[in-house]
């Protein structure tokens, strides 16, 4: 599982976990039953505090998109089908923003607008 986190990114560490993992389960590349990786190893992975990861975690089990079992690590709890044109959507939009020199703030307002 490719992830990035970018300490310099306003949004928090757990929040770009949490994202990235998201992502991963949304477009496919986690299926329904997946075990992701155990929180310590993930932590490690990505050079980050394994409460981080955790943290990450809790916000994805609150969603319901993954479950966790103490001792067996963590799950994708959802059946979301493969949204492959959706995910590349998104990536032409990202791509297009990038492009035209739209900073990632403004890109976000543009969707959440879109999306009320």
């Amino acid at each position: 599982m490719l992830l990035h986190v970018d300490p310099g990114r306003p949004d928090p560490l757990y929040d770009q976990v949490a994202s990235g993992l998201r992502a991963a389960i949304v477009d496919g590349r986690s299926a329904y039953g997946e075990r992701l990786p155990a929180a310590r190893e993930l932590a490690e992975a990505l050079d980050l505090n394994v409460n981080t990861v955790l943290r990450a975690y809790r916000i994805l089990r609150d969603e319901g998109l993954i479950e966790l079992h103490r001792g067996r690590g963590a799950v994708v709890a959802k059946r979301l089908g493969h949204h492959t044109a959706l995910a590349g959507a998104i990536h032409d939009l990202v791509e297009e923003a990038r492009l035209n020199g739209v900073s990632e703030p403004a890109l976000l307002a543009l969707v959440r607008e879109a999306y009320r």
